[in-house]
């Protein structure tokens, strides 16, 4: 995997290991990880994750 350059979320916690991290790999791929387990990354697409982050927005999708 080339070298990404990762951007904590605004919106993660301020201690260590409660931060969620994004990574531009491509026009049409976002990486996505928790600063706590760097090496588990889950890809999507921006179209995707626009989705998720408007579905949490407007609590379609239950929060725990």
């Amino acid at each position: 995997m080339p070298q990404l350059t990762w951007q904590k979320s605004s919106f993660s916690g301020g201690g260590e290991g409660e931060c969620v991290e994004l990574a531009a790999a491509a026009p049409h791929r976002i990486h996505l990880r928790e600063s706590d387990q760097p090496h588990e990354i889950a890809t999507t697409t921006p179209h995707a994750l626009a989705g998720l982050l408007g579905a949490l927005k407007t609590a379609r999708i239950a929060r725990p």
